[in-house]
């Protein structure tokens, strides 16, 4: 299916602002961008292999053979002041890194992308240490733009009807032999079908004793009457993520799985109404968590809220208890608190919301009030 006209993704001021900051933080003159993630937000290049060197006034990157072309049109195309040098061998970029760096007095490197063995053969090429340099990318990438919103929401309507597809399998599921990986198989399918470039991540799809594994792979497991059926699935469109959980009960259920789901779906949409620009996000987590414990499953909500999402399918913010930077507007974020009961099942719910200063907008809209499943024989 063919997809809508996006907004280009241009980058113009984003190696200026790095630089800027680099000089004010670390009163350095160079950055050593290591991280691929972090080179295509800064250049639009999306090559495998290259080193980008960000400075003030002549950023380089440094790629190989493969790559060339395709580095000169997408840095043209994405407005990035880069003057870009081919190294066909590793050795070969290790000498270009250095000759360029060579007259920098103080450089840094990401602490949290480059190897120690890389790192190692930088300052021997150099002759000089490298100061580390941690989160200053990807704080400037929390906030998205308008092209970057267009994209993850443009993801998240992939899963979306990928999924309202794939419904009428669940409930066939209950007269039929479906297995985990026969829903996977299908989200995944449509999701391309749908215009996403495949999916976001590791499609998840639990159901009964698995469902109170967070991440758990699917497996050949039967869907089954009586079951919980834990859905996570996101697309991947030009870079960029979508997140999204839904969790259904198969005909005639375990109580407690019935209560599992009203108790987490509530306190989901208590966490969604709190999201917007300058709350806390550890707020956010404490009103979910605070539920769920009043409810009495406190002890099995074993992970954090939720968490950003972009060119990462996990970054910063991080919603969680120690989280106390306030969330900024343009930031894209999960709402996702979960229930698991070992040898049940368990129970998340999760939505994608755009952070804006009156609230947020929910980029993700598979309904939650159909969540109960009957077989066909039962209707």
């Amino acid at each position: 299916m063919p997809r809508p006209q996006f907004l280009p993704l241009r980058v113009d001021g984003r190696l200026e602002a790095v630089a800027q900051q680099l000089a004010d933080s670390y009163s350095a003159s160079a950055l050593i961008v290591s991280s691929t993630v972090n080179m295509r937000y800064l250049t639009g290049f999306t090559g495998s292999a290259g080193v980008l060197i960000c400075r003030s006034d002549d950023s380089v990157l440094v790629t190989d053979g493969r790559y060339v072309e395709q580095a000169h049109a997408q840095i043209r195309d994405s407005g990035a002041a880069v003057r870009i040098v081919e190294a066909r061998t590793a050795a070969a970029t290790l000498d270009a890194v250095a000759s360029e760096l060579a007259h920098e007095a103080k450089i840094g490197c990401e602490s949290a992308d480059l190897t120690v063995e890389a790192h190692d053969r930088y300052v021997s090429a150099l002759g000089k240490e490298l100061i580390p340099v941690s989160g200053l990318v990807e704080e400037l990438r929390r906030s998205k733009s308008d092209a970057e919103v267009e994209r993850i929401a443009f993801a998240a309507q992939t899963a979306d009807k990928a999924l309202a597809d794939t419904r009428d399998l669940l409930v066939r599921s209950m007269s039929e032999l479906i297995t985990e990986r026969d829903v996977r198989d299908e989200l995944e399918y449509r999701m391309r079908r749908y215009g996403a470039d495949g999916p976001s991540y590791e499609t998840i799809v639990a159901t009964g004793a698995n469902a109170a594994r967070p991440h758990h792979r699917p497996t050949d497991q039967q869907l089954t009457e009586g079951d919980s059926v834990v859905i996570d699935v996101g697309g991947l469109v030009d870079g960029y993520h979508s997140d999204m959980t839904r969790t259904y009960l198969l005909g005639d259920v375990d109580p407690v799985l019935q209560t599992l789901l009203d108790v987490v779906t509530e306190a989901q949409s208590r966490g969604v109404a709190a999201v917007r620009a300058g709350e806390l996000p550890s707020e956010i987590d404490r009103i979910c968590r605070t539920f769920i414990t009043e409810a009495g499953f406190g002890p099995e909500f074993v992970h954090g809220t939720g968490h950003g999402v972009g060119l990462n399918i996990h970054e910063s913010p991080w919603l969680r208890a120690q989280s106390n930077e306030p969330l900024r507007d343009g930031e894209v974020v999960t709402v996702e608190p979960g229930v698991y009961r070992v040898g049940l099942g368990g129970v998340r719910i999760e939505d994608l919301l755009l952070v804006r200063a009156a609230g947020s907008s929910t980029l993700t809209h598979t309904p939650k009030d159909s969540l109960c499943l009957q077989s066909r024989r039962m209707i």
